[in-house]
C-alpha cells in the first residue's frame, strides 16, 4: 500500500484528506508543520507528499527551506494543494503537480496515483551514459565523475527522456506533453525553468549536455562535452 506524507498546520484538512485518500486505498500519515517535521518525516518511508501550501506559507523561510531539504533528500513527487493566491509558489519552489482548492478526493486521488506510476514505471534497465555522466533508472539515481547529484522528481523525468533519446528535438510542447501530461500553469516557462535548473546542476565549462534549438525546444547531445 502506498504510503502519502501529508503536511499541514489545519486538522481539518488531515482528517478530510486522510479519509478520502484512505478510501482510495492509501495509508496516510499526518503532520502538522513545525520546524522539526523534517525529523518526522525522516523516520518512515512515503511514496509522495502532499503539501497545504496556503497552510504552511505562513511560516515563511523557514517552510521552504524544509521544503527544499525534503526534496534534495528524497526523489519523490511533491504535491501542492493551492488556491488562487497561491499558484505563483508552484514554479518558484518546483512542485510536481497541483490540485486547486476545493479539492476534488477522485481528482487527488488519480493526480497522486499517476506521480507515483511515474515514479516506480519500469524503464530502461541498464545505466545510461553520456561522458561523464551517469543515469541509473533502477535506483534514480544520477552520478556526475562518480559524485551523486540531488535532482528533484521531475529534473530527473526531464533527464532521463532526454538522455533516452540522445539527439532528437522535443518541443517544449511534447516535453510539456511527456513529464507533466497536462496543461500545466505556467505553459512553456515549466520547460525553461526546469531545464535551467537542471543544466545549473549536470553541465559546468567542460560539460554541456543540454542543447537549445531556436524556436523550437531542447535536446540532449550525446558526447556531454563543451563545444
Amino acid at each position: 500500500m502506498n504510503n502519502i506524507l501529508i503536511v499541514t498546520n489545519e486538522m481539518d484538512r488531515v482528517r478530510e484528506l486522510s479519509s478520502g485518500l484512505s478510501r482510495a486505498g492509501f495509508s496516510c500519515t499526518a503532520c502538522i508543520y513545525a520546524d522539526d517535521v523534517i525529523e518526522q518525516d525522516s523516520r518512515q518511508s512515503f511514496n509522495a507528499v502532499l503539501v497545504d501550501v496556503s497552510s504552511i506559507s505562513a511560516h515563511g523561510d523557514s517552510a521552504w527551506k524544509w521544503f527544499r531539504k525534503l526534496k534534495l533528500r528524497r526523489l519523490l513527487p511533491v504535491i501542492a494543494l493551492v488556491s488562487p493566491p497561491t499558484l505563483h509558489v508552484i514554479l518558484e519552489h518546483g512542485f510536481e503537480d497541483f490540485v486547486m482548492k476545493p479539492w476534488n478526493m477522485d481528482e487527488l486521488s488519480a493526480r497522486v496515483r499517476r506521480a507515483i506510476t511515474r515514479m516506480t514505471r519500469p524503464g530502461v534497465e541498464g545505466i545510461i551514459k553520456a561522458g561523464d555522466l551517469a543515469i541509473d533508472p533502477v535506483r534514480c539515481e544520477v552520478e556526475m565523475a562518480g559524485r551523486l547529484l540531488a535532482l528533484t522528481f521531475k529534473e530527473y523525468e526531464l533527464l532521463k527522456l532526454l538522455a533516452t533519446n540522445k539527439g532528437k528535438v522535443f518541443t517544449r510542447e511534447s516535453l510539456l506533453n511527456e513529464i507533466w501530461g497536462y496543461d500545466y500553469y505556467g505553459g512553456d516557462r515549466t520547460v525553461d525553468v526546469h531545464i535551467r535548473r537542471l543544466r545549473s546542476k549536470i553541465e559546468d565549462p567542460v560539460h554541456t549536455f543540454i542543447e537549445t534549438v531556436r524556436n523550437i525546444g531542447y535536446k540532449f547531445k550525446a558526447a556531454g562535452t563543451a563545444e
